[in-house]
């Protein structure tokens, strides 16, 4: 298994994994395209970081044709949860309370996140 610390991604880095994460399966033609209609990039950047990610072992690519498919190495949720656990524990010493507190208070929270959040409190007691 991956270590924590390998789970966690740059800024760029997960930006570029959601894309493919989305996508499922794509070239780096396709992950550029994508964030280019959001943000100027360059090509050879996405490529870049997608072979490093692939070194980190959060890709994995195959030969199709004459282009490189990728695809995910582990799933969203796994790699966001450890980012999460990874923040909670440089910022609040490992305690969640904090964090949670300070999410409640934030004002823009919608009245369904809130009761959302009240209905996962009340199904864990």
């Amino acid at each position: 298994m991956t270590s924590g610390k390998r789970l966690t991604l740059t800024e760029l880095e997960l930006e570029i994994m959601k894309v493919i994460w989305d996508l499922d399966e794509c070239t780096v033609r396709q992950v550029y395209e994508a964030l280019l209609e959001r943000k100027r990039i360059a090509y050879t950047t996405v490529m870049t970081v997608m072979n490093i990610l692939e070194e980190k072992g959060h890709l994995r690519k195959r030969k199709e044709g004459r282009a490189f498919l990728y695809v995910p190495a582990h799933p969203q949720e796994e790699v966001i949860s450890t980012m999460v656990e990874n923040f909670v524990s440089k910022v609040f010493d490992g305690a969640a309370r904090p964090l949670v507190l300070s999410l409640l208070q934030d004002r823009s929270l919608s009245k369904r996140d809130r009761e959302e959040i009240a209905r996962i409190l009340e199904e864990t007691r």
